[in-house]
């Protein structure tokens, strides 16, 4: 087994043989290169980008069960993600975290209080008895605008409350490709495809671009898995599939003053404009809220455009009008775009987010949906599809009972927490940043106080109200295969959604950049 970190950029090991390329570094990438290499497989990933710099890093930072997919029945795939939420505060418990969710019932709403109620009794029992989080609960109105004075009062009934969980996505895709270095996998950012290769055998490989020194060479391999998401159809070619490729647009706004009780509580809300559900979620001292559906046909062109922000600030509007957020409050916005099924349905909400393994050819191997709660055991899945194409031996997967690196032990996380916490104070860390530093870095932690050894002043915080520190951008560059700007600053930490930084800011982390790049 190699080192989990540093990530190594081994662009001379691309020139052997493989028997399993994985095209594209988010987390379906990601966890398909580790399942596979840890069931035996000599494994290749390469992302044409940064790691999770596409959709992967566009979501809405949850691990979750899907509660509105139990409106259009499907059981199966909340079960499933319910299960998968138990496994990953198990392997991560430092990056998933319990997130309590309010949802207010407004007099006339399209899913009334039983019937909520009702939704959230099966919720609890498709969780199963062992979960990381709090059981539904019942809340009257007056209860519920003591713990959240800024809800629109008119017309409230009460409301309830169900557990799911929080993430850094950016940060969970890092971990698993490390991981999937660790076992043996070598990994490549800014590696473009540029075609799949095939000789009388069919496919044989690629032909491979690297993005910094342009130099262009081939990579041998038996199968390929095109996890691109919303770019895999380009790379397949004229075999890909039918698909639909939808946007979801979230907005980054000020935290919501709330109740000492109500500190932390995320929401769901219903759009009084066309009864979709939304969501508004505290992340990082600030507030997320989203999302949006709408179908594209070009991934490269999504963008958050004037309607899809007013749809956003007028549902927030109708449900805390107290805050009267506009368009100048917004502190950051962002769109991501997934693949579907093509379905005939008339709303995208009604499409299918069941997970599917196509094979337009032999040996290549293209997944089409699923959710990011649900991609490690989608993996799991999907290598046992190149398993079979190749003829191989049937061997369980192991990345459910493995931790990710970094991880505390999930038993003794708040035992674990605790020191981590009194440790980075005692490097120098401000008290109120440092549980946020911890779970972002877990053990990993050694790490950031090895470096405020090495230069006390990298512990000055980047943004003087939020808990990034210089530190992480060393330990990023150094360890983490960041080499830019966007890298660090939206990925590695997603600070350029939570504020603006100035030109003065900006150059000063370029240069802290610069001088930290490893020398070749």
């Amino acid at each position: 087994m190699a080192d989990a970190y540093p990530l190594i950029r081994n662009t001379a090991a691309l020139r052997g043989g493989f028997d399993l390329l994985v095209i594209g570094g988010g987390i379906y990438g990601a966890w398909t290169a580790y399942d596979a290499a840890l069931r035996g497989l000599r494994v290749a990933l390469v992302e044409k980008n940064d790691w999770g710099s596409g959709t992967s890093s566009a979501s809405s930072k949850l691990i979750h069960g899907g509660l509105r997919y139990l409106e259009h029945f499907e059981f199966s795939l909340v079960r499933h993600a319910l299960a998968e939420r138990r496994v990953l505060t198990d392997i991560a418990p430092h990056l998933v975290r319990p997130l309590r969710f309010m949802v207010p019932i407004w007099k006339g709403a399209r899913v009334g209080k039983l019937q909520m109620r009702a939704g959230l009794v099966l919720y609890d029992v498709l969780s199963g008895f062992d979960q990381p989080v709090e059981r539904h609960k019942s809340f009257s109105a007056s209860k519920l605008l003591e713990r959240h004075p800024y809800l629109r009062s008119d017309g409230l009934k009460g409301g309830l409350s169900y557990g799911d969980c929080q993430e850094d996505d950016a940060r969970m895709t890092l971990a698993v490709v490390a991981a999937a270095q660790a076992a043996g996998v070598v990994v490549a950012n800014r590696m473009a495809v540029q075609t799949l290769r095939h000789d009388e055998n069919g496919f044989s490989g690629a032909n491979l671009v690297d993005q910094i020194s342009h130099e262009r060479f081939v990579l041998a391999a038996q199968a390929v898995v095109v996890a691109a998401g919303p770019w895999s159809n380009a790379i397949v070619g004229r075999k890909a599939p039918r698909v639909k490729l939808v946007k979801g647009v979230h907005l980054v706004m000020p935290p919501i003053p709330s109740s000492i009780k109500g500190s932390g509580d995320a929401f769901l809300f219903t759009a009084p404009q066309d009864g979709r559900v939304y969501f508004v979620i505290p992340w990082y001292g600030r507030t997320l809220l989203g999302t949006t559906e709408s179908e594209v046909s070009d991934p490269s062109q999504a963008v958050v455009t004037d309607v899809e922000v007013r749809y956003l600030l007028d549902a927030a509007r109708h449900a805390l009008p107290r805050l009267d957020w506009q368009e100048s409050d917004i502190v950051g916005r962002f769109a991501g775009v997934r693949t579907l099924q093509a379905e005939d349905e008339d709303s995208l909400s009604a499409v299918t987010r069941e997970f599917t393994i196509l094979q337009p050819e032999p040996r290549v191997i293209l997944p089409i949906g699923g959710k990011y709660t649900t991609a490690r055991c989608d993996a799991v899945d999907i290598v046992s599809t190149v398993m079979r194409a190749l003829k191989r031996e049937r061997v369980p997967s192991k990345t459910h009972e493995r931790s990710l690196p970094g991880a505390p032990s999930a038993e003794h996380y708040e035992a674990w927490l605790q020191q981590a916490c009194a440790q980075l104070m005692q490097a120098g860390i401000a008290r109120d940043g440092v549980e946020q530093i911890a779970n972002r870095h877990g053990t990993r932690v050694e790490r950031l106080i090895a470096l405020l050894e090495e230069n006390p002043q990298w512990a000055r915080r980047i943004v003087d109200d939020l808990a990034f520190v210089d530190a992480e951008i060393v330990l990023a560059v150094r360890e983490e295969m960041a080499i830019s700007l966007d890298d660090v600053l939206r990925r590695r930490m997603p600070l350029t959604l939570l504020t603006t930084l100035d030109d003065a800011a900006l150059q000063r982390i370029d240069s802290l950049i610069r001088q930290n790049l490893p020398q070749h």
